[in-house]
């Protein structure tokens, strides 16, 4: 009797956690809870919101491992906790960050780290009635943020001028959860009333929606790739935590797929590396880490690998593409956030050979804008700019160095110093037409 094993790339992928020398320590993070990741990073930095007055925020950078020490440079701009921060794509030294004191602030990050605390915002967005509860950067538009608020609204916001562009219409309870799509032309909320909804960005109009899960607790979604899939994480009326995939042609009937994953409280949390076409899951209170090969017809969804953990995770984030070692064939690193540490983790496919795995590492985001925000909102659809991932030809410095270097200061601080400046001038011809008539 034979038995058929399916063909797979990615089924051997395992996780690596670092050593215990590479890791962060001592943290003193907020206490202010919600359904947000905790904690960001880019191919530089990472960011979580600390306890304290001002709503302090610490910035890493990835190779400055060890124990917190108090009195570090953060970033101190707001009045209350901030709840949820986003690094801009195509600029990787500004950091946008959202508060319980209904605000949204831009920072800019020196190169070199924080080497003092910076209260000074370069952006101060106002307009939302509460809290910002998520913040997050459009994927192909550069300077277009996103925010979703504890009034309801989803605001699209352009940073570079300081303005708001549109909004959304109002949910009816708190929204769980906020995701652009690939191409950054539909954007997905999850909603305290149990709906997915699909938003036309640009008119704020409801395009379509569905009802995932039949849990009260919060749950969340991903867009799969360049897809008109997308994959929602939940939970059952007994509790029981679910994996569903979706069409969002085909809302009004039933998910392609509901996979049963366990029976636990912690919400959790989906992301999708379209390059190995791998959805990670972790899980907020638990620290186990699940992946699963998508695939484009039945059964739909693969389950592949576990990572176990003792230490519960309080968030997580996926880090770019760009970060990792393609050469080991790392497929994935991120930053899991404990009770009092970042902890970064890998994921390798053990290889034969020491070539380049050009069948793992396809074409990726290659951090550049396709188009500017007045472009996108007039009506314009781009997808990513993406870039090769093979160390030969060029890799991350190439597109780094084709990629234009943005200022470091935004639009709209240039216009007030050159106001101030202005003001001075006249102050100091003033007083050189008193002396003179002294």
């Amino acid at each position: 009797m034979s038995s058929f094993v399916r063909a797979s790339k990615v089924r051997h992928v395992f996780c690596q956690p670092n050593k215990d020398d590479n890791t962060f320590t001592g943290l003193p993070l907020s206490t202010s809870t919600g359904d947000h990741q905790y904690i960001k990073g880019n191919t530089k930095f990472f960011a979580v919101s600390l306890r304290g007055g001002g709503g302090p925020v610490l910035v890493k950078r990835h190779d400055q491992y060890g124990k917190y020490k108090t009195g570090v440079p953060v970033l101190n701009g707001h009045k209350r906790a901030v709840l949820d921060m986003d690094w801009n794509p195509f600029h990787e030294n500004i950091l946008a960050t959202g508060s319980d004191d209904c605000t949204v602030k831009v920072f800019g990050i020196p190169e070199e780290g924080l080497t003092e605390t910076i209260s000074e915002p370069l952006v101060d967005l106002h307009g939302h009635g509460k809290k910002v509860v998520f913040t997050l950067f459009h994927p192909t538009a550069s300077n277009c943020l996103a925010t979703a608020s504890a009034d309801g609204t989803v605001k699209l916001w352009d940073v570079e001028e300081g303005e708001e562009l549109a909004h959304s219409l109002t949910h009816p309870k708190l929204i769980q959860d906020l995701k652009w799509n690939y191409d950054g032309s539909l954007i997905g909320t999850a909603c305290k009333d149990k709906k997915w909804r699909l938003i036309d960005p640009r008119s704020g109009e409801e395009t379509a929606s569905c009802s995932p899960h039949d849990g009260a607790k919060c749950f969340k979604g991903v867009f799969l790739g360049n897809d008109t899939r997308f994959a929602t994480t939940g939970f059952t009326r007994a509790s029981k935590r679910q994996l569903k995939i979706w069409d969002q042609r085909k809302l009004e009937g039933k998910p392609l797929k509901t996979i049963d994953i366990d029976t636990a409280s912690g919400v959790l949390l989906p992301f999708y590396d379209a390059g190995t076409k791998v959805l990670y899951i972790g899980g907020k209170g638990d620290g186990n880490i699940r992946a699963f090969e998508m695939v484009g017809e039945k059964p739909y969804a693969f389950p592949i690998t576990e990572a176990r953990s003792k230490e519960p995770a309080k968030g997580m984030c996926f880090l770019p593409k760009r970060t990792c070692n393609v050469m080991k064939v790392e497929v994935a690193r991120c930053l899991k956030l404990t009770k009092d540490a970042v902890l970064p983790m890998s994921f390798f496919i053990p290889r034969k050979s020491e070539a380049f795995q050009d069948d793992l590492f396809p074409e990726d985001y290659a951090g550049v804008a396709a188009h500017d925000v007045s472009d996108w909102f007039a009506g314009a659809d781009k997808p990513p700019v993406t870039m090769s991932l093979d160390p030969e030809g060029g890799g991350a410095s190439a597109a780094a160095a084709a990629s234009p270097k943005a200022s470091s200061k935004s639009k709209a601080q240039l216009k007030k110093e050159l106001a101030a400046a202005l003001a001075r001038i006249e102050e100091l011809e003033a007083e050189v037409a008193s002396l003179k008539g002294e």
